[in-house]
């Protein structure tokens, strides 16, 4: 059988702070190590044990070679599987179970990929996902974390990222051959349905409210058919739908906020949990 030389962690943390930072000196900082080390261990990475070069060099300037791209993929999953062993077995308080809320706008485009790492590196938590609307997620006091919707200038707890809503609508849908306008909204307790109504009122456009869910699948659903406009946070656009606006006649609509909250039984199940909701949203 043959063999394959080890790569030894510390060399690829090394490769990964250049590529992310751009330089060897920076890297040099962040790994805590001098320049000369830096350039020591990538030179022995390079030629001693994959004998590829990894970096273009010019002048003070470092860039990736098409082989150093492709290692730079790897040793990031490599270093993240590392972690989540040593999380896993070092760390047996690792159990236990975590209630989350959130609108279930979350749920399709962040959580996946956040839960799917957290369960990586904690196989033995269990999560518990309750889907809710914003508004009445926050009169519950049972949920260790939410994640809510807020309004800029009334953030609560920990900021995870800003962005504007926009109008959505299936391809060849003509806002301006449709009136009054066919809205699909979330029900009425969403402040982001006040908004477009209000947006449309002080345009003076015509409009009337279609179709409302409380699920964002079926209203992605309507305005995929064509039947209707809808308004949604930037990020969950779907392949299937287009973002609309000023060039259609449709009013500009402000900026969201997504908070996390904590409840008031923190255990460091949950803020591991917590730390990972952070990530995911703001990558």
């Amino acid at each position: 059988m043959s063999t394959f030389p080890s790569i030894d962690s510390e060399l690829l943390r090394t490769f990964v702070a250049i590529a992310d930072h751009g330089g060897f000196t920076r890297a040099a900082e962040v790994v805590n190590r001098t320049q000369s080390a830096v350039s020591m261990q990538m030179k022995r990475l390079e030629e001693d044990v994959l004998e590829r070069a990894l970096f273009e060099r010019d002048g003070r300037q470092v860039r990736l070679t098409p082989e150093g791209q492709v290692l730079l993929g790897y040793a990031r999953r490599i270093l993240r599987l590392q972690g989540e062993v040593f999380n896993t077995f070092r760390q047996p308080h690792m159990v236990g179970a975590v209630r989350i809320g959130t609108p279930d706008d979350y749920v399709m485009r962040f959580l996946p990929e956040i839960l799917s790492r957290f369960a990586q590196a904690y196989p033995l938590v269990q999560v518990e996902v309750h889907c809710e609307p914003s508004s009445q997620l926050l009169t519950r006091n049972d949920l260790d974390l939410t994640i809510v919707t807020r309004e800029p200038g009334t953030e609560i707890g920990q900021l995870l990222r800003q962005e504007p809503f926009v109008w959505m609508a299936a391809e060849g849908f003509c806002p301006q051959d449709q009136r009054p306008l066919p809205l699909a909204m979330f029900n009425t307790t969403c402040f982001c349905r006040a908004w477009a109504c209000n947006a449309l009122e002080a345009m003076d456009l015509d409009y009337r409210i279609a179709y409302s869910s409380p699920s964002l699948s079926a209203l992605f659903a309507v305005a995929s058919a064509g039947l209707a406009v809808t308004a949604q946070l930037r990020s969950l656009l779907t392949g299937n739908l287009r973002i609309i606006g000023e060039e259609e006649g449709l009013p500009v609509l402000p900026n969201a906020s997504i908070v996390l909250l904590r409840g008031n039984r923190m255990t460091p199940v949950t803020d591991k949990l917590a730390e990972y909701i952070v990530e995911g949203f703001r990558a």
